[in-house]
């Protein structure tokens, strides 16, 4: 069973025409007297039955944030420090850097740890420990780090990173070679309550499935969900999807292996395999109308069907496995304000647990009012 499928829960009434009608009924009963609408004596009792419902509401708020399900901020950390999983906090983007030097030289420049580049001599990024070009070699490579955690270090392209903040004698030119990626923001509450859900599982040593999704969670913040099966005697897979329904790059497989491939973590018979999800494509392509009674007010409600496709899209590649679905489609188009739509394409398609849905374009045409 998981968090989303539990019951919801009160702890306590918190209905205020029910508290209302009780706190009048008990003075009625009490004084002997029957309370009419503008008594004095029954507008303070209102007065008093709200104060009681607000009270009630932070009572029962307060319960709840025992309940894994409901917790919030600090709350949550303890909770997972019950189970030994903290909160993962925020961390830096990461980009290989690219250090040449105007000429080889005789003897070895040092690029020392802390050197800064900058894409605009306002964001900085420094190297995670010292490199050497060699003598007679031209350039080196240099992993740096973001000074700031958190997202905003990420997504520079090749070559936007060209600033050398901390000159180094015979360097020429700096350039980063890669994309900018791994900076995240403290992980969420949802996506940690999550790994608090599935920390059990870790701890045991027989390798359970539930112990390798959370340790592949724990990787990299933005990944939301993970598969893990045996394709052959003693091979685990492990098949990780990103936030937005992105592949993960090589970086996150390869921090995903490292963290599972842990000898504290993998079982000793177990040989570790982490791989991207398969694409299965597909495109969305079809019409609507609106009725004519909606007419006045068709601006708007294609604007809402534009958002129902695109919230589609993400959803469709949201979750390994899920398969694709145009009746889905077709009831975001419909709650968006369409009278009817003609769904051309997808078709309902299967998707395996190790595959993920993948647009690769949405056409949806607004076909006009429909009088019948």
């Amino acid at each position: 069973m998981s968090l989303t499928s539990l019951p919801d829960i009160q702890f306590i009434d918190t209905n205020p025409d029910t508290i209302r009608d009780s706190v009048i009924a008990v003075y009625e009963a009490i004084a002997e007297k029957k309370l009419y609408p503008g008594d004095p004596v029954r507008l303070f009792l209102l007065s008093v039955s709200n104060i009681i419902v607000q009270q009630r509401v932070l009572i029962n708020m307060t319960a709840k944030q025992n309940l894994l399900r409901y917790a919030l901020g600090d709350v949550l950390d303890h909770l997972g420090s019950r189970v030994q999983t903290e909160r993962i906090g925020a961390q830096p983007a990461d980009v290989t850097m690219r250090f040449t030097l105007s000429a080889p030289q005789l003897t070895n420049i040092t690029v020392a740890a802390g050197t800064k580049v900058s894409p605009d001599g306002t964001l900085f990024f420094s190297a995670n420990k010292s490199y050497v070009i060699a003598a007679g070699e031209l350039y080196t490579y240099v992993v740096c780090s973001c000074l700031i955690d958190g997202e905003e270090g990420n997504g520079f392209v090749p070559g936007q990173i060209n600033i050398l903040v901390d000159p180094i004698a015979f360097v020429a030119s700096v350039l980063n070679t890669t994309i900018s990626s791994g900076g995240a923001e403290i992980e969420t509450d949802d996506h940690y309550r999550e790994r608090i859900y599935l920390a059990p599982e870790a701890f045991s040593v027989a390798g359970p499935t539930g112990a390798y999704e959370f340790w592949a969670k724990a990787a990299d913040l933005k990944i939301i969900d993970v598969f893990v099966h045996s394709p052959s005697n003693g091979v685990v897979e492990i098949i990780p999807l990103m936030e937005g329904g992105a592949l993960p790059d090589s970086d996150v497989l390869a921090a995903v292996l490292a963290k599972c491939n842990d000898k504290t973590i993998r079982p000793l018979t177990d040989q570790v395999q982490v791989v991207a999800p398969d694409p299965v494509n597909y495109v969305v392509t079809g019409s609507y109308h609106i009725a004519f009674e909606d007419a006045s007010d068709a601006a708007n409600i294609q604007i809402a069907v534009t958002a129902a496709v695109a919230e589609y899209r993400v959803w469709q590649k949201s979750k390994l496995g899920r398969d694709i679905n145009p009746s889905e489609l077709t009831r975001r188009i419909l709650n968006a304000g369409a009278k009817r739509t003609t769904i051309t394409a997808p078709t309902y398609t299967t998707v395996d647990n190790t595959e993920v849905a993948n647009d690769t374009g949405a056409t949806m045409t607004y076909g006009g009012v429909d009088s019948a």
